[in-house]
């Protein structure tokens, strides 16, 4: 695998920071956020001094019940064509449900969401990643997510789920020890016995990332400093394996460049410490073993017999193994199209529940699932607001609680960008906001963005009849 060495994840809003960061031996970049075509000056210059850059996909949806969108992979495709980079990683997730394989509306989470670790699941991931193999022209590391809820009835733990997939179909691990944490925290999972159950030997690289507690549960912010239990999961990683790659990540509320600096120093120590540790058990087993074999041959020279038979002959030796990597999977097809519908319809429910409203599914934790469909409101408008600043602008206040009311029973549909234009348009229909010089802004804006007339009372039934249609 690629040596990456130390690295940090490249955002605009630290781009500066991080081109002036010592000791930074390559860069990780959300693949949604770039153009093949046009590629940020800053990470062009990256490039230019030889450091590494990999694009890192959050929008594939791999663990979802659909196969994946040949445009979405095309697209992430020519992006590490265009980075020069030795690999592309994404997530075990999935981030849409409904449509045409389940009968019901199509709906975005905006979000990572875990997979159930069923066989069902297993089996439509397995064949999505291969998909996702064949079209991409470098290799596909997957990465595991942080959860606030689990899934009901599940078969297998997180590193079974992760060792089965990599057995099944050779893809490399992106392993966020984060995430490891927050699992901890939030669903009761031991990172230790994920760490020892999953094949360290495919790690890709390591994620590192802070986060914060809130009334017991874990939140995966990436806007907070990296905590000591994170650290720990870290070392107790490195001390299995030394990993080939480990970037620490930051996606709000950026800190001074020292700041990040010294989180960079902090994860660097640790994993050498913990490499230190396991070079020195890895010597002190090597001194044992080679004592051993000599002190049997004093035994023997002094008239012992080894065991009760004759002393054995040479043990012949094995037949040369064949490295892993030249190991082609043999294809393993999902076992029924019916797991595809199965699993799509439980994913519908689930995502029903957190971004329209409807009832809670069977089994789950309600209380649970409202924090996580709390936050995932907080996050569409975190995210409508940056790519959209100018409805934060025009509406001042009253944004936030009036797109968290809009969220409660909207789904977002098709995109960030969309649905500032969807929240827009409802406020329009209500008659909001109710000062004249904002209404007219937001009109004005809403009209050069969507080129269509500002709607009215027709507009109003449709947009109803539409809502009504995904509560049902």
């Amino acid at each position: 695998m690629t040596e990456l060495g130390i690295g940090i994840g490249w955002r605009p809003e630290i781009a500066e920071a991080v081109e002036g960061l010592a000791g930074v031996d390559w860069v990780e970049v959300v693949a949604e956020n770039i153009c093949a075509d046009h590629l940020p000056d800053s990470l062009t210059r990256l490039r230019r001094r030889g450091v590494t850059v990999v694009p890192h996909g959050v929008s594939l949806g791999l663990g979802g019940a659909d196969r994946p969108d040949p445009g979405r992979l095309a697209a992430l495709g020519e992006k590490a064509v265009a980075l020069g980079a030795p690999l592309v990683t994404e997530h075990i997730a999935f981030v849409r449900a409904g449509g045409a394989l389940t009968a019901s509306p199509a709906l975005e989470a905006g979000h990572l969401l875990p997979v159930p670790r069923t066989r069902d699941a297993l089996d439509v991931l397995c064949e999505n990643v291969r998909i996702a193999q064949d079209a991409l022209p470098v290799p596909l590391a997957l990465e595991n997510i942080a959860a606030l809820i689990a899934w009901p009835g599940e078969e297998m733990s997180e590193g079974r789920f992760l060792a089965e997939l990599v057995e099944r179909t050779g893809v490399r691990l992106l392993i966020d020890v984060a995430n490891l944490h927050t699992n901890h925290v939030n669903r009761g999972e031991d990172p230790a016995r994920a760490l020892a159950e999953l094949p360290v030997e495919a790690i890709a690289y390591v994620h590192v990332a802070g986060g914060v507690e809130r009334d017991g549960v874990w939140h995966d912010t990436h806007a907070h400093p990296v905590p000591r239990p994170v650290l720990d999961v870290l070392a107790d990683l490195a001390s299995r394996v030394s990993p080939p790659g480990v970037l620490l990540e930051r996606d709000d509320d950026f800190p001074p460049a020292e700041e990040l600096a010294e989180e960079l120093t902090v994860i660097r120590a640790t994993v050498s410490g913990a490499a230190s540790a396991r070079r020195d058990a890895g010597a002190s087993a090597r001194a044992d073993a080679g004592k051993r074999p000599a002190e049997r041959a004093l035994l023997i020279g002094a008239g012992a017999r080894v065991s009760g038979g004759p002393m054995p002959g040479p043990v012949p030796e094995a037949p040369p193994a064949v490295p892993e990597e030249n190991v082609a999977p043999a294809p393993v097809p999902v076992r029924d199209e019916g797991a595809r519908q199965r699993l799509g319809l439980a994913q519908a429910s689930l995502l029903s529940a957190l971004v329209a409203g409807t009832p809670v599914p069977e089994g789950f934790d309600s209380r649970r699932l409202g924090v996580q469909s709390r936050a995932l409101a907080a996050k569409r408008a975190g995210v409508v607001a940056k790519v959209a600043p100018e409805l934060p602008g025009i509406l001042g206040r009253e944004f936030r609680p009036a797109f968290l009311a809009y969220a409660r029973s909207r789904p977002m549909s098709g995109g960030y960008r969309r649905d500032a234009l969807d929240f827009a348009e409802h406020l329009l229909i209500a008659g909001r906001p109710e000062d004249p010089v904002a209404h007219r802004r937001l009109t004005r804006w809403w009209q050069e963005r969507s080129g269509h007339r500002p709607p009215g009372p027709a507009a109003r039934l449709v947009r109803a009849a539409r809502h009504a249609l995904v509560r049902r």
